[in-house]
């Protein structure tokens, strides 16, 4: 298929280039390895911090969206946020954002996410997209505390169709300060992956922006799972703008929020204890955003639905 999109991993690169030159000053890791790919600690065995995980969500989204901190004032507490926004929210999200490539060898397990999955381009979510990416460098985001082994490393140079020299993991502990605020920069990203899961046409959303308070880290990696979760479902809200007749704008909005899940109402360290911290026995519904705008281009009419539980969001930040 000729692709009529911007490459993700041509946009990604000077943003990966530049995360690379400026490791000191961001407490980042940098290790070559025998056959010349680049590892990145975002906070392992090194301090990171909010500065590189927000340049790691950039990174996440293509080299298409811009993450930045605003103030938010809607926490009292936690007066600071990520704000999500993106010259094209389906690929940016979906087609590299999203956490969908599984990769796994002996005690190693991680989410893979980032422009190298266009490349790899194996989820069916792809096919639907219509998008597949070439080029000669890859990226790729694992949410992960451990470095993956060598022969991992090989794998997925091969997948991605790079040379090994040419491919840069960014390892982002979910404890970690740069690992807590590229999850929770997933804020826009979620509320497309459940507009799909409710089949809205994708190719209707024509932007989107979203905004989530960032979560403080948590000493363990349940805790940074609970909290990060707890930022976007109970704290989080998008906006999206949409083609199409205006009340199925509206049926969007009141099927996008996390309210509309059997498990809404609990922090999420509560609710994956209950389902024995399998992931997805959790119902799906679940991950999206507490507060849905969404806007019928064709007649400039907005429709909100969701609520903020700001409650939820003081248990689970304070622990």
């Amino acid at each position: 298929m000729t692709q009529s999109r911007p490459s993700v991993s041509a946009l990604s690169a000077p943003l990966v280039e530049s995360l690379i030159a400026d490791a000191q000053i961001l407490r980042l890791g940098i290790e070559r390895t025998a056959t010349g790919a680049t590892i990145v600690d975002a906070g392992i065995d090194v301090r990171g911090g909010l500065e590189a995980g927000r340049r790691i969500t950039e990174i996440c989204l293509g080299g298409l969206g811009t993450a930045r901190f605003v103030p938010d004032l809607r926490f009292p507490r936690w007066q600071t946020a990520i704000q999500i926004t993106t010259a094209d929210p389906v690929i940016a999200c979906l087609g590299s954002q999203y956490a969908g490539w599984s990769l796994s060898e002996g005690d190693f397990f991680a989410l893979g996410s980032g422009p190298a999955r266009a490349l790899w381009a194996k989820e069916e979510l792809f096919g639907e997209l219509g998008y597949k990416d070439a080029g000669g460098s890859a990226a790729l985001v694992l949410e992960t505390d451990k470095r993956p082994p060598d022969s991992l490393i090989a794998f997925i140079a091969k997948e991605t169709g790079v040379a090994e020299d040419k491919l840069t993991l960014i390892l982002t502990p979910t404890t970690s300060l740069a690992g807590s605020v590229q999850v929770v920069g997933r804020v826009l990203e979620v509320a497309l992956h459940k507009a799909h899961a409710i089949h809205f046409p994708l190719d209707r959303i024509v932007d989107g922006v979203g905004v989530a308070p960032v979560a403080p880290p948590a000493a363990d990696f349940l805790g940074g799972m609970g909290r990060t979760n707890d930022a976007v479902l109970y704290g989080g809200e998008i906006t999206l703008y949409v083609e199409g007749p205006e009340d199925e704008a509206e049926q969007l909005a009141k099927g996008l929020p996390s309210s509309t899940s059997r498990d809404h109402g609990r922090p999420f360290g509560e609710i994956f204890a209950g389902y024995n911290f399998d992931f997805y026995a959790c119902d799906a519904g679940l991950f999206s955003p507490a507060v849905v705008t969404v806007t019928a281009l064709s007649t400039g009419k907005s429709f909100s639905a969701g609520a903020f539980v700001p409650e939820l969001v003081e248990k689970s930040f304070r622990g």
